[in-house]
C-alpha cells in the first residue's frame, strides 16, 4: 500500500482504493470495470438515492429494526448525499451493471463511511444502510423519485413560465392579422394571437400529460427487494418507507400496486419518456414556426424579427440567425433520441428484473433537464422579445388570393377559383379582380374580404374542402 491508497476488501477479496475516497471495495471494482463513457449517474439521481436511503433508515428505525443512534447517523449522512455535498464520491459510469447494483453499493458505502465518522463506530453498508433493501427495488424507486422531483421542481415550473410568456404575447398580438398557411401555402387569415394560442395550448396540454403520469410515477418498488416477494424486508417496510419519503420530499409517494410489475418492467418510465417526446415534438413545431416567420428578413417571410442575440456568420457581416429556435430544435431531436433508448431499455425486463435501469434513469433525467432549460430560454429570449413586422403582414394579406374563399357562399366555388387564379397570375389584389368579375360593389367586397373579420370566423356556410 502506498500513501495514496488504502486496502479494502469485499467477498471477492482485497483491492486498492484511493485513500481519500468515501467509497469502498464494490464501488472501486465498478470504477475499474466500466471505464466506458466518463459520464457518472446524474446528480439528480444521486440526490434522490440519498433521500431513498434516508427514508429507509427512518422506516427501519420506526419498525424497531435499526438502533436509533445508527439510524440517525445514516439519516444525517444520507441527507448530505441528497444535498449534493459528496458528488465527487459517485464516480461510477452510467454504462454499468444493468440493475444499478454498483451505484446502489456506491451509495451504501459512502453513506456508511460518513455515518461511521459521525457515530464513532462502524456502520455497515449492507447490514445497516441497505437494510431491508435490494438494488432491484432501490434503483427502480430512485428512478421514480428522481423523475418525480425533477418534473415538479424543474420541468413543470419551466413549462408554466413558457405558457405565461406565450399567453402574454398572445394578448399583445391578438389584433394583428396575418396570412394563415397550410402546406406552407397561403391560406385564410388568422391573427398572431390565434397562432400563439395554439402554441400556448400545446404547452398546457404538456403540463396535463405530465400530471397524468403521476399516479403511476408516485408508486414505488421499495419493499419488493430482490424479486418482488419482499424477502428480508419487514412486511410493513414499504408503507413505512413511503410515509417517510413523503415527509422528506413533499410528494405523496405510495407502495406500487404490484411489486412484481414494479421490478420486472419500466413501463412508467417509458410512459413518462413518451410524454417528454410529445413535449419535444410540440417545442420543435413552435421553434420551426418561429424560424419560418423570422426568415429573411428580405427574401423570406419576414413576419417577425426575433431578438438579435449574436452575430450569425463568420463570413457574412450583419447576418443574425434564430439561434434560440435552433437550439430548441436540437434539444428536441436529442430528447426524441433519448426516448428511443428508453423504449429499447424498457423492453429489457427479463423475468423478474429490468436490466437497463441506469441508462433509463440517465436519459429520462437528461431529457427533463434539457427540456426545462430550453423552455425558459425559448420564453425569455425568443417569445417575449420578438417584434412584429406589420407592413410585411399587410402586404401579404392584400395580395392573398385565398381570401376569395370568403366569397364562396355568394358567388360559388368555381367563380371564386377563377378569380383567385387571375389575381395570382396578374399579381393584383383579390378585391380589384373580384370587382371586375362579379356584380359585387367595392363596399360589399371590402366587407366580405375584411381580413380581420375573416380571422374572427367571417361569413359561415358554403362548400367544404381540404386544406
Amino acid at each position: 500500500m502506498t500513501n495514496s491508497f488504502r486496502i479494502e476488501h469485499d467477498s471477492m477479496g482485497e483491492l486498492k482504493v484511493p485513500r481519500d475516497a468515501l467509497w469502498g471495495a464494490q464501488t472501486q471494482r465498478a470504477v475499474q470495470n466500466f471505464p466506458i463513457s466518463g459520464r457518472p449517474m446524474p446528480r439528480t439521481f444521486i440526490g434522490a438515492l440519498g433521500r431513498v436511503k434516508q427514508a429507509a433508515a427512518r422506516a427501519n428505525s420506526r419498525l424497531g429494526l435499526l438502533e436509533a443512534a445508527v439510524a440517525e447517523a445514516i439519516e444525517a449522512a444520507a441527507a448530505e448525499v441528497a444535498e449534493g455535498r459528496h458528488e465527487a464520491h459517485f464516480p461510477i459510469d452510467v454504462f454499468q451493471t444493468g440493475s444499478g447494483t454498483s451505484t446502489n453499493m456506491n451509495a451504501n458505502e459512502v453513506i456508511a463511511a460518513l455515518a461511521t465518522r459521525r457515530l464513532g463506530r462502524p456502520v455497515h453498508p449492507n447490514d445497516h444502510v441497505n437494510m431491508g433493501q435490494s438494488s432491484n427495488d432501490v434503483i427502480p424507486t430512485a428512478i421514480h423519485v428522481s423523475c418525480a422531483l425533477a418534473v415538479r421542481d424543474e420541468l413543470a415550473p419551466a413549462l408554466a413560465h413558457l405558457r405565461d410568456a406565450l399567453s402574454a404575447k398572445e394578448i399583445e398580438t391578438g389584433a394583428v392579422v396575418k396570412t394563415g398557411r397550410t402546406h406552407l401555402m397561403d391560406a385564410m387569415p388568422v391573427t398572431l394571437g390565434q397562432e400563439l394560442s395554439g402554441w400556448r395550448t400545446q404547452i398546457e396540454s404538456a403540463l396535463q400529460r405530465l400530471g397524468a403520469v403521476e399516479p403511476r410515477l408516485h408508486g414505488l418498488a421499495q419493499g419488493g427487494t430482490a424479486v418482488g416477494t419482499g424477502i428480508n424486508a419487514h412486511p410493513k417496510f414499504g408503507a413505512s418507507f413511503c410515509e417517510a419519503l413523503a415527509q422528506l420530499s413533499g410528494i405523496a409517494f405510495r407502495p406500487a400496486r404490484n411489486y412484481f410489475e414494479a421490478l420486472s418492467c419500466q413501463d412508467t418510465a417509458v410512459e413518462l419518456s413518451g410524454q417528454l417526446k410529445v413535449l419535444a415534438v410540440s417545442l420543435m413545431k413552435i421553434a420551426n414556426d418561429l424560424r419560418w416567420m423570422n426568415s429573411g428578413p428580405l427574401a423570406g417571410l419576414g413576419e417577425i424579427a426575433l431578438p438579435a442575440l449574436q452575430p450569425g456568420s463568420s463570413i457574412m457581416p450583419g447576418k443574425v440567425n434564430p439561434v434560440i429556435a435552433e437550439a430548441t430544435a436540437m434539444v428536441c431531436a436529442q430528447v426524441i433520441g433519448h426516448d428511443a433508448t428508453i423504449t429499447v431499455a424498457g423492453q429489457s425486463g427479463n423475468f423478474q428484473l429490468n436490466v437497463m435501469l441506469p441508462v433509463i434513469a440517465y436519459n429520462l433525467l437528461e431529457s427533463i433537464r434539457l427540456l426545462a432549460n430550453v423552455s425558459r430560454l425559448l420564453a425569455d429570449r425568443a417569445i417575449a422579445g420578438f417584434k412584429v413586422n406589420p407592413a410585411r403582414l399587410a402586404e401579404a394579406l392584400e395580395r392573398n388570393p385565398i381570401l376569395v374563399t370568403a366569397l364562396n357562399p355568394v358567388i360559388g366555388y368555381e367563380k371564386g377559383a377563377a378569380i383567385a387564379k387571375k389575381a395570382y397570375a396578374e399579381g393584383r389584389p383579390i378585391r380589384e379582380v373580384a370587382e371586375k368579375m362579379t356584380d359585387l360593389s367595392a363596399q360589399e367586397l371590402a366587407r366580405l374580404l375584411d381580413p380581420a373579420e375573416l380571422a374572427r370566423g367571417g361569413i359561415k356556410g358554403g362548400t367544404g374542402g381540404g386544406g
